[in-house]
């Protein structure tokens, strides 16, 4: 989906290109453009965290753990599901550097720090873009989630993020 590096080193992954072949291609697409059920996992964004009237948006995401998965990610799909997202986890609180290049979605990108907290929100990421998005910090992990979902929950920098990836 989206090529991204990590500051030190500046080291930067291609993204593979998601092949669809065969007389099954048009369900097959299908299955991999909505996201495997059987690979999904439950996220929580809570929104107003530190407020009076904490609201909580429930997600299903495909978890990047590893250098392949975070190197296919969300690339050359063109619909996300809206209750779906993507979340790349990157093992350590590092800087990272983000790309639109082969990524058809508008995405929101929610930069999360190892305790879930959110650190920095990139709204509507232009599709098919080079221009880099930073995480504006150390980030632990990026959600990626449709454009415009982050302004309509009313999520912000120190929200909370709830899954199994984030210490508490």
């Amino acid at each position: 989906m989206m090529r991204f590096s990590t500051v030190p080193g500046l080291r930067a992954c291609a993204f593979a290109l998601l092949l669809l072949a065969g007389p099954s291609g048009i369900s097959r697409a299908w299955a991999l453009e909505a996201g495997d059920a059987a690979s999904l996992e439950t996220l929580t964004l809570v929104t107003d965290a530190k407020g009076a009237h904490p609201a909580d948006h429930v997600l299903q995401v495909e978890v990047m753990r590893d250098e392949a998965g975070r190197e296919q990610g969300l690339m050359n799909r063109r619909y996300l599901p809206a209750d779906r997202g993507m979340l790349f986890e990157f093992g350590m609180e590092q800087p990272v550097l983000m790309w639109m290049k082969n990524t058809y979605i508008p995405l929101d990108m929610i930069f999360i720090s190892r305790a879930g907290v959110i650190t920095h929100i990139a709204e509507n990421a232009e599709p098919l873009s080079e221009a880099i998005i930073s995480s504006e910090g150390p980030t632990y992990a990026v959600l990626e989630v449709n454009g415009g979902l982050s302004r309509k929950i009313g999520l912000k920098k120190g929200d909370l993020v709830r899954h199994s990836a984030f210490a508490r």
